[in-house]
């Protein structure tokens, strides 16, 4: 009972200094919550649409405006510029007005209807890499489009028809089935770990700064006596409250991702809710370890910056961690966000049993426990108050 009693002194006593200084405010709600909207807005449509390209009509004759409305009705591009000037064209693109330029050359019409093999020219932009990519397949499909039309008028010329037409048309049928994201969405790998990849930096720079000013403000030694000089009791007192705001701001992303965006969800919804719980005692336990590590705060807050940036590359949801280099591959593992994409892929993704998720789990209760290797450490600073700009 008197360490329950000593636990909620401490709590209050944390509870006051993160309402009495706004940055906290910032770090803990305001921040999280202004990641939470932007992204669920940015990727509400799941795919960019109305990507700005232009056509370069030098046949200008009924197949080849044919062609063109074609290509304006796929939802990915929107023509916004239609011109029989190549130059005009590549000038929008160079000023960055467009990401590609799908050419129709002249006599096209001529040559189809001759049997000659006229050449449908594309141009993409891949300076934008994701924009450029997604003109690219727009205007390469509707050149197969417009390959496989010409095709079938010249068949149907020579008086192929029913299933030798087809035949000859598409000879291999290919049957396509993309696995728990049918819809190609880009927000359902991205924000599902862009969100909790946030709360993770947000919650490891909250802790690392609180312990620091409690050095950096003379109150490190009050703050161990009043839990009787144990670290482990004042480490609770102080990280308990911040703890439980994280945990709100992880509810509330859950509520966003597989409430109001309605991504996929096979494994229910405890998986998750573990796997979230564990990521930000994790994210608290690095932040305690390279507090107790560094006596200057500025190199723990560094340190832990590093850490969270250096998460959305190696995670493996932007590129896939089997296709780097095998030491990059071992590294990766000494991230968190690494282990709850992992655990997202199994659990929301696939729906796999909990017990064959074991490892990831077990990695974050790890990162969770890391303190306990600068305790010792740690408490002799805040006894001394060790505090170095």
């Amino acid at each position: 009972m008197k360490l329950i009693n000593l636990l909620l002194i401490l709590m209050k006593r944390e509870f006051r200094r993160l309402a009495a200084r706004r940055i906290y405010w910032f770090m803990m709600i305001l921040a999280p919550v202004f990641c939470f909207v932007f992204f669920a807005d940015l990727l509400k449509q799941g795919l960019p649409v109305n990507l700005p390209i232009a056509v370069v009509d030098e046949d200008n004759t009924t197949l080849s405006r044919q062609l063109v409305r074609s290509l304006d009705a796929i939802a990915q591009t929107e023509i916004v510029l239609r011109t029989a000037d190549f130059s005009e064209a590549r000038k929008a693109m160079q000023q960055g007005k467009i990401y590609g330029i799908f050419h129709i050359p002249r006599d096209f019409r001529q040559d189809v209807s001759t049997g000659r093999q006229p050449v449908v020219s594309y141009y993409t932009n891949e300076t934008y890499l994701l924009p450029g990519s997604l003109a690219y397949k727009d205007m390469r499909l509707q050149a197969v489009l417009a390959n496989g039309a010409v095709q079938q008028t010249l068949l149907l010329a020579q008086g192929n028809d029913g299933p030798q037409l087809q035949a000859k048309l598409m000879p291999v049928a290919v049957d396509t089935n993309p696995l728990n994201n049918p819809w190609i969405s880009y927000a359902i790998y991205l924000a599902s770990v862009l969100m909790p990849a946030f709360v993770f930096m947000f919650a490891m720079f909250t802790a690392s700064y609180s312990i620091g000013q409690e050095m950096k403000e003379h109150t490190a030694g009050e703050w161990l006596q009043l839990a009787n000089g144990s670290v482990v009791m004042a480490l609770a007192g102080k990280l308990l409250p911040q703890t439980g705001i994280f945990f709100a701001m992880g509810l509330l992303y859950l509520s966003v991702l597989y409430g109001y965006m309605c991504f996929p969800l096979n494994s229910g919804f405890f998986p998750m809710f573990l796997a979230m719980v564990l990521l930000v005692v994790a994210a608290q336990g690095f932040a305690v370890f390279m507090t107790g590590m560094s006596r200057r705060n500025r190199i723990a807050l560094s340190a832990c910056a590093l850490w969270g940036v250096l998460s959305f590359s190696v995670s493996g949801f932007t590129f896939p961690a089997t296709s780097m280099p095998r030491f990059i591959q071992l590294v990766c593992n000494l991230f968190p966000v690494r282990h709850y994409y992992l655990l997202y892929v199994d659990q929301a993704l696939n729906g796999v049993p909990m017990y064959f998720s074991w490892q990831p789990y077990m990695a974050l209760v790890v990162f969770a426990v890391l303190p306990v290797l600068v305790l010792p450490k740690l408490k002799s600073d805040l006894r001394e108050n060790r505090y170095l700009p």
